[in-house]
């Protein structure tokens, strides 16, 4: 059986919106990937594999995030917010057939104008 590509006909609005929320995301993530394991200060951890744990895992002390860092989780948190909303409750969903399918490949759009194919 054959795979066909369905294209849609999106919106600029609404692609614009998901490429901002795949950056936001990205961003947010590598924000993450810089900050303390726990936004608040707490103490570290080591555990051996014993006593029933499947695995030995450690945590050095967490000083929590700073003032700065609270305040750039939370704008990039919110504005990821409002931009998934704004995707999940565009109009153009009402006129698909097949939404799912169309929510589908518009995630996928952006992929496919990097790797040098048409947009969708």
């Amino acid at each position: 059986m054959a795979i066909t590509k369905q294209t849609f006909d999106f919106p600029q609005d609404l692609l614009d919106a998901q490429l901002e929320l795949h950056r936001v995301r990205a961003e947010l993530s590598a924000v993450y990937e810089q900050l303390p394991w726990s936004a608040e200060p707490l103490p570290g951890w080591t555990h051996a594999k014993e006593n029933g744990r499947a695995f030995a895992s450690s945590r050095p002390d967490s000083p929590g995030y700073t003032d700065e860092e609270k305040k750039l989780v939370e704008e990039l948190r919110a504005r990821r917010l409002e931009l998934a909303t704004t995707v999940f409750t565009h109009p153009f969903w009402a006129t698909c057939d097949d939404a799912v399918t169309a929510r589908s490949a518009l995630k996928h759009t952006h992929k496919d104008e990097a790797a040098g194919s048409a947009p969708a």
